[in-house]
């Protein structure tokens, strides 16, 4: 059993780490073309087969609720940054699939707030950055 005094100190540090972290590369937003919910919603699909993910995916790896993320699909749907259709294999579900404009926007976004999170990052070592890597999962429960 760990120390409890420690373990909340542990937690505090780790919230506020991400707050200040998040705050930070959350500024590459700012000027953009797309929001970083729509960035968050692109990437998923942009890292799947064919550009193409199922609705409910998208909302697994999203912290907001699976009716807050329809409706951002359905505006960026609007936006000509994505499409949605019905799932074949699963009738209640959708399939999210990015545009070319879509894909455009995420890419040219992606570049330089992957600069900004590595720039963030690097006062960790490798090994750091791999072990944060592997604490984090233990502590997601993976």
């Amino acid at each position: 059993m760990s120390d409890r005094r420690l373990a909340v100190e542990a937690w505090e540090s780790l919230f506020r780490a991400q707050h200040e972290v998040f705050a930070e590369i959350s500024r590459d937003f700012t000027d953009s073309s797309l929001l970083q919910g729509e960035y968050d919603v692109l990437l998923t699909v942009v890292r799947s087969a064919d550009n193409t993910a199922r609705l409910r995916d998208i909302t697994a790896n999203l912290l907001i609720s699976q009716p807050s993320v329809s409706r951002l699909v359905d505006r960026m749907v609007t936006r000509g940054l994505v499409t949605k259709c019905s799932d074949p294999e699963d009738g209640r579900g959708s399939l999210v699939t990015a545009t070319e404009k879509g894909v455009h926007a995420f890419r040219t976004l992606a570049v330089e707030h992957g600069r900004t999170i590595a720039r963030r990052m690097s006062v960790l070592t490798n090994d750091e950055l791999r072990t944060l890597a592997d604490l984090t999962q233990k502590l997601r429960g993976r």
